[in-house]
């Protein structure tokens, strides 16, 4: 029993890797055709863009493992169905139980791999990508440290503290420095925004250092003419998604701390916290599709129920991501209800099929 359990696992790895093999190819083929049209924008080359999707396959291979893992069980026990062996170990006294035992086991090895993929090498790799992104659209002139995002904008130095989109800045520090005259001007806002016409500074505090003395003023707003433009803060973003959940649990704090919304940060958490029990949820639901249709069902039938139920549950799982950050609900019950609500009808399937 033992050796079977360990034969139907090696079969859900294996359609599982297939199915990765299959995907990761097709994924990096959408991530270079969108960035085609950035190639030749300054110095961002055709090799930049080959090396940007190869540092972003591992945070896509993460977000896609549940679903590979559902199609890869499909691909992995329905041979097994198709050759008659799950009948066979079923008469064999094998039964439904330790059969989704040996599947589980087999996820189980697959979670841990999506969980070392995910927050291990995803997080490095897509910010390395960011990096070299960045660098080759911008060049020297804007740097990402821990004291924020610095950049030269024409005679003056700007420091963002917070990039909460590309068009909302928060906490901006710009320094201008006339060395012709003596002075520099130290400019504070609270915040930007921007739109067609341009930036729009908020709340401004400027402070003029010169031999005379240092003046101050404040104003509510102002334009802001500068180099910064969205497309290229965009590459500085960080996706919830891509930070490790050690990150987003000290991002959350911060944020709370300084009464920011966390929302979104909140539920990309608990979404990376449960991805181990979607990964076993997935496998769960395939076991009664393969036992259901026994042998009466070709692979491709197999593969394109995989594919609607993956669907499916991107957009379930996407509508209550929107529900918890549009109306409030609980970020952990908007995390862990897809799964639960797939589970409940994998095992009304399984009453059905024994």
């Amino acid at each position: 029993m033992i050796i079977l359990e360990r034969y139907l696992a090696g079969a859900v790895i294996g359609g599982t890797l297939l199915t990765l093999a299959v995907l990761l190819p097709l994924l990096g083929f959408f991530i270079l055709a969108d960035e085609i049209d950035a190639v030749g924008v300054d110095g961002y080359g055709l090799a930049d863009a080959l090396a940007f999707m190869a540092l972003s396959l591992p945070r896509y291979a993460y977000q896609v493992f549940p679903i590979a893992t559902l199609i890869g069980a499909l691909i992995g026990l329905g041979a097994l169905a198709s050759r008659s062996e799950l009948v066979a170990m079923r008469a064999a006294g094998f039964s439904v139980a330790r059969i989704i035992r040996a599947g589980l086991l087999g996820g189980l090895l697959l979670a841990a791999l999506a969980v070392v993929v995910g927050e291990v090498i995803a997080p490095v790799a897509e910010q390395r990508g960011l990096e070299l992104r960045r660098q080759a659209l911008s060049g020297d002139v804007a740097q990402q440290t821990p004291y924020g995002f610095w950049a030269i904008d024409g005679r003056a130095y700007v420091n963002i503290r917070e990039i909460a989109s590309p068009t909302r800045l928060r906490d901006i520090f710009i320094y201008q420095v006339d060395a012709e005259a003596g002075s520099l001007v130290a400019t504070h806002a609270a915040g930007a925004r921007y739109s067609e016409a341009g930036w729009v500074l908020e709340d401004i505090a400027r402070s003029r250092v010169s031999a005379a003395g240092v003046e101050v003023e404040r104003t509510e707003r102002a334009e802001w003419s500068s180099m910064l433009d969205p497309g290229l803060l965009k590459v500085v973003v960080v996706d919830p998604q891509v930070l490790p959940v050690w990150g987003l649990y000290k991002y959350i704090r911060f944020m709370t701390l300084n009464k920011q919304d966390a929302g979104p940060y909140e539920v990309a958490f608990w979404g990376k916290v449960l991805h181990p029990v979607l990964t076993l949820s997935m496998i769960f639901v395939a076991i009664p599709i393969i036992l259901g249709s026994a042998r009466t069902t070709g692979l491709g039938p197999r593969i394109f129920v995989g594919v609607l139920v993956g669907i499916l549950y991107y957009l379930v799982s996407r509508t209550f991501a929107f529900v918890a950050l549009l109306f409030g609900l609980d970020p952990l019950v908007a995390a862990i209800m897809p799964p639960l609500l797939f589970i409940t009808g994998a095992l009304f399937l399984l009453r059905r099929v024994g």
